[in-house]
């Protein structure tokens, strides 16, 4: 039993639990940060092997995935900026919401305002698309939604927390069609885009390649997609995107995340790791045929973390070559 004492003494911390809450979530999400830094680091390595592989074919990465399905990719620029993007041939905009629920009606007034001066920068007809970064509810998503529609609104981008599932397949239910909805990028295998589905919960899927577990798990998503007649649209992963979306009829378009100070140059989206990074011109992603996905490692400045010696190297892969095959067949499963 705990004494009477012990509760009074304890009260306070039990009746401000709900302050404390900000400090549970920090360690909740420093979990699920760890399960994103593991989801990097496999994609990392997939992506280096699928790049080995094309090498040793002497193929592009596109090519092992089947070929290209189309012979150019256009390209939308997301940026602060969408008059400057319409002005550099990309074939649309997508710009930030700059205010969510809790900053009231004002705040909503400000972002139809917002997208309004938007609108009127580039015309009628430039699409424009509105990424809300996991910042929105359910009923303020449908709301704003409703609002931008009449202005030419393309699509909603990622305006709930990833998890809410119901939340997403609610706002698409209620929008019906009058505005398209797009999710994805901070799922990190297979199995969230697969709630993402069967909920019905998003038009478009967008996958970050360099995040989901490389080009494997992301051909997965790509082939589920297409089973329902949904688009993937991968969000950044510049080069790695590139390929896959060659490679496949449902993913139509390439995102572009310009990352220039004033958003008025075209720089690359892995800074200088790649100095042949293809870059988008004229509203076009035109990939080169070469070997792997075509790029090459700047290796300034790059070291391994442990140190590994070529004779070390060359025993490792002298053992999987020369690795001992079963020899008596057993029931799989």
């Amino acid at each position: 039993m705990v004494k009477q004492k012990e509760i009074t003494k304890h009260k306070s911390d039990c009746t401000e639990e709900a302050g404390r809450w900000p400090e549970m979530g920090s360690m909740l999400m420093a979990n699920l940060f760890n399960f994103f830094v593991c989801s990097q680091a496999i994609s990392a390595v997939d992506l280096a092997l699928w790049d080995l592989l094309g090498k040793l074919r002497n193929e592009p990465v596109y090519s092992l995935l089947g070929g290209k399905t189309k012979d150019r990719l256009p390209a939308y620029c997301t940026t602060s900026r969408p008059d400057i993007a319409k002005e550099m041939g990309f074939v649309g905009a997508k710009i930030p919401c700059r205010y969510g629920p809790s900053d009231g009606d004002e705040g909503l007034r400000m972002n139809v305002d917002f997208f309004k001066t938007a609108r009127d920068s580039v015309g009628q007809d430039f699409p424009l698309m509105l990424d809300c970064y996991m910042a929105l509810s359910v009923p303020y998503s449908i709301k704003l939604a409703r609002q931008l529609s009449p202005l030419g609104l393309k699509w909603m981008e990622e305006f709930l927390p990833p998890d809410d599932y119901d939340g997403y397949s609610e706002v698409h239910r209620a929008l019906a069609g009058a505005v398209l909805l797009t999710t994805g990028e901070h799922e990190y295998t297979r199995y969230g885009f697969r709630q993402l589905i069967e909920k019905k919960c998003a038009d478009i899927l967008q996958p970050d390649i360099t995040w989901v577990g490389g080009i494997t798990e992301a051909r997965r998503i790509v082939a589920m997609a297409s089973a329902h007649d949904l688009l993937v649209i991968p969000h950044g992963s510049s080069v790695f995107s590139y390929h896959l979306q060659y490679a496949f009829t449902n993913c139509p378009l390439a995102e572009y995340i310009n990352l220039s100070p004033k958003a008025d140059s075209i720089v690359p989206y892995f800074g200088g790791v790649f100095p042949d990074e293809p870059l988008p011109k004229d509203g076009w992603i035109d990939l080169p045929d070469k070997p792997g996905f075509g790029v090459t490692l700047k290796r300034d400045g790059l070291r391994r973390p442990y140190e590994r010696s070529a004779e070390q190297v060359d025993k490792q892969g002298e053992a999987n070559k020369n690795r001992k095959l079963p020899e008596k067949a057993t029931m799989a499963f």
